[in-house]
């Protein structure tokens, strides 16, 4: 099967958070985490799929209020913090928004993904993933985690179900 033909087949996005929405950073003061990085393009990408009737979630091990707000903030359909065992939430989550595994779309970053994309009918991860995920999925993006590697993925899946001139219809309305 092409990749073309995977992602046309995508009904669901799920992303990593820590090194694929951000760059993998983590900014500590004395009372913890008090930022992250997130790029604006890849957050417009995840936006434009919900515009198109394409629900994104995060499935994250760690927990963090920086990731809800920025969830609440793009109003993505479903966010899983603190799950370590990331293939059942994975399950969990699909059944929870009624769609099948094999008609998601996962993008990771490091070992602890692959049980998740070991369920998904389409897997990605950005181009400074661990070696062993590279090896694993169907598309290494040519961006980095927080640089882009969301919005290839998004544009990619767009195209391929057909919705890429309904996202730019709500990128830039005709006057």
């Amino acid at each position: 099967m092409t990749l073309t033909e995977r992602a046309s087949g995508v009904r669901l996005l799920v992303f990593d958070v820590d090194g694929v929405l951000t760059d993998g950073g983590l900014w500590y003061g004395p009372d913890g985490e008090v930022m992250k990085r997130f790029d604006v393009k890849d957050g417009h990408a995840l936006v434009l799929a919900r515009l198109t009737g394409l629900p994104v979630a995060l499935l994250t091990a760690r927990t963090s209020k920086i990731v809800e707000t920025r969830a609440n903030e793009l109003q993505l359909a479903r966010v899983f913090q603190g799950r370590r065992e990331k293939g059942p939430a994975l399950l969990e989550l699909c059944d929870e928004l009624g769609v099948s595994p094999a008609a998601t779309a996962y993008m990771g970053d490091d070992v602890n993904d692959l049980p998740a994309m070991a369920a998904c009918g389409l897997t990605a991860c950005p181009a400074d993933a661990v070696d062993e995920v590279r090896q694993a999925v169907h598309f290494v993006s040519r961006h980095p985690g927080g640089r882009g590697a969301a919005r290839e993925l998004v544009e990619l899946v767009l195209k391929a179900t057909g919705r890429w001139e309904q996202a730019l219809a709500h990128a830039a309305p005709r006057r």
